[in-house]
């Protein structure tokens, strides 16, 4: 049974439609994602989720709960980290995980999640002083003292260095490995294919496709190119007549060989047994940012 339920989800802003006929729904334990542009209605879905926002159509449902009919509850089943979180400067970490921790009936040890979040040290310093990943961090730890079965996470890497991103990368699997489920809001492609179970597209209000990483990829296309230089010269028919090779290109002093399945284990050991070596050797596959193109029409503006 699905934890997380959006069907028929639509949201206006007068004139705007922002979510147009949004559905999806997430199982119990898994990471997923919601991808899409600035402006795509990311956010507006996961607030009405959140019960932050009341939809003009649709329902949904958290754990069974109506968000906005007994917000109380989904206080106690549901964490948010959203997009911007701020906390008066002079609040000290402590504190904060303190006051958060008298917000619910059964809260986590705050002590032990400071420790797997590597805030211990910075439990008595003031909010203004932590540094862009220690606030990531922090607001991930508000999200998670209630004992969550479900963490929203709206953006949650935006304005992060690559070291710091890959942090947090880190701690949403530890999260998931915790037994919470994740409903991941992003714009970043690697974040996606990186954390992602599966994912929902979204582009101007509207569900585009829900499937794996993986799947959407699929869909496009699963085939792989190699390009690589040749040692000697051979006839083209030495790889056109594996099962793996769909077709084979001369470009330059290169070839650019497409196909499926072993692709490379199949090319290069044809070649070893005729002594040509591929070197100079790149393997290309279909990306996420190819599929979300094909899908939607358009490149993800970031």
């Amino acid at each position: 049974m699905a934890i997380i339920e959006v069907a028929g989800l639509v949201k206006r802003y007068g004139a705007h439609l922002a979510v147009n006929e949004v559905g999806f729904a997430v199982e119990p334990g898994e990471i997923f994602g919601i991808l899409g542009p600035n402006g795509a209605g990311k956010t507006t879905t996961v607030e009405c989720v959140e019960g932050l926002r009341r939809p003009d159509a649709g329902t949904v449902r958290v754990c069974g709960i109506d968000p906005q009919r007994d917000h109380g509850e989904l206080r106690q089943v549901l964490g948010v980290q959203l997009q911007e979180t701020e906390l008066p400067d002079r609040l000290r970490v402590g504190e904060a995980l303190a006051l958060y921790s008298s917000f619910y009936r059964a809260p986590v040890d705050w002590r032990e999640l400071v420790d797997t979040l590597h805030l211990t040290d910075r439990l008595g310093t003031p909010f203004r002083r932590l540094s862009g990943g220690q606030k990531q961090r922090l607001s991930i730890a508000l999200a998670l003292i209630g004992d969550p079965k479900v963490v929203v996470l709206d953006e949650l890497t935006t304005g992060l260095d690559p070291q710091a991103r890959r942090d947090v990368w880190d701690l949403i699997e530890r999260i998931r490995a915790r037994g919470v489920t994740v409903l991941l809001v992003t714009h970043f492609m690697a974040e996606a294919e990186r954390l992602c179970d599966r994912l929902a597209l979204i582009d101007a209000g509207r569900v585009v496709a829900v499937d794996s990483p993986a799947g959407l990829v699929a869909r496009v296309d699963g085939r792989q190119r190699l390009r690589f230089r040749p040692s000697a010269p051979f006839d083209d028919a030495l790889l056109t007549a594996l099962p793996e090779v769909t077709s084979v290109e001369h470009a330059g002093g290169h070839l650019v060989v497409t196909g499926t399945g072993e692709l490379v284990v199949a090319v290069t050991t044809a070649l070893a047994r005729h002594h040509v070596t591929a070197t100079d050797l790149r393997v290309e596959q279909t990306t996420l940012d190819d599929a979300f193109i094909a899908l939607t029409g358009r490149p993800i503006e970031y």
